[in-house]
């Protein structure tokens, strides 16, 4: 189990006081209270902003050592036209705290539906894989035109990981898989919610509660990655109301973790 981290995608949620945090709980407390269950968690922020490498730090002095961040890229990278270079500088020094301190896990690049394998999209994302080369990165892809043994073999030559998906069973998106192309490996739960996938917002898109039947399927999934990478990554994205949290326990006790040796929330 020493190289499978669980945890979820993003820790401060104002619902999940009373599902998650006790009644009461100030929004300065979340990740203090997060980290002492889970070993890592997903930075959402960063996305929507460039981070700002005090926060960063002070999150850092907020968690344990051995605790880890998953930084998904600003959007300015990965969603937007035009040379992302001043954009990538931005980004490379507002996570440098993380980085320096060894607490970095990964870098996220998500790419939206609408970035196609075209010519310039592939050229763009080598370029990213360049500008932010020697960080743990990772590729999520939502167009299932990526999921090709070029993209792979492409990934692996420059140790980035290419992000393994559950989400809805719908045209176009990425299957489930057991792709590993770098040492790190990493899984996404995104939710089974087909109605809201595409007419959804960032919260109803990811209301889904996994079932066990449906955890059970990425059991021998994940025991594969964990054969062929020195670590596993696992986020639970179907944040609304702690569902993710309740997931990420469940999958933790029935991959054999059992409960962690940390206090709970």
């Amino acid at each position: 189990m020493n190289n499978l981290i669980i945890g979820t995608s993003g820790f401060s949620y104002s619902d999940w006081v009373g599902p998650v945090y006790p009644p009461g709980t100030p929004a300065k407390d979340f990740l203090r209270l997060y980290a002492r269950e889970f070993p890592m968690t997903e930075l959402n922020f960063s996305f929507y902003r460039q981070p700002d490498p005090r926060t960063m730090e002070r999150m850092a002095h907020a968690t344990p050592d051995t605790f880890s961040f998953a930084v998904k890229a600003y959007r300015g990278l990965t969603h937007e036209a035009g040379d992302p270079a001043a954009e990538v500088k931005a980004f490379r020094a507002g996570i440098a705290p993380l980085h320096e301190a060894a607490r970095l896990c990964a870098v996220l690049l998500q790419f939206p539906h609408s970035f196609h394998y075209t010519p310039p999209s592939r050229k763009r994302l080598d370029a990213l894989c360049g500008m932010l080369e020697g960080y743990p990165l990772a590729a999520e892809f939502r167009n299932g035109e990526w999921d090709r043994d070029s993209v792979h073999n492409g990934l692996r030559k420059r140790n980035v990981a290419w992000v393994n998906v559950d989400e809805p069973d719908l045209p176009g998106l990425i299957r489930p898989s057991t792709i590993v192309t770098a040492g790190h490996a990493y899984v996404r739960f995104h939710g089974r919610n087909a109605a809201n996938w595409w007419s959804g917002d960032n919260v109803t898109r990811y209301d889904y509660l996994y079932n066990d039947r449906e955890l059970e399927e990425w059991l021998p999934r994940i025991r594969a990655m964990m054969e062929k990478a020195q670590k596993v990554l696992v986020a639970f994205n179907n944040h609304f109301r702690g569902q993710a949290v309740k997931n990420a326990r469940r999958l933790r006790e029935m991959a054999g973790g059992g409960g962690d040796e940390r206090a709970g929330i």
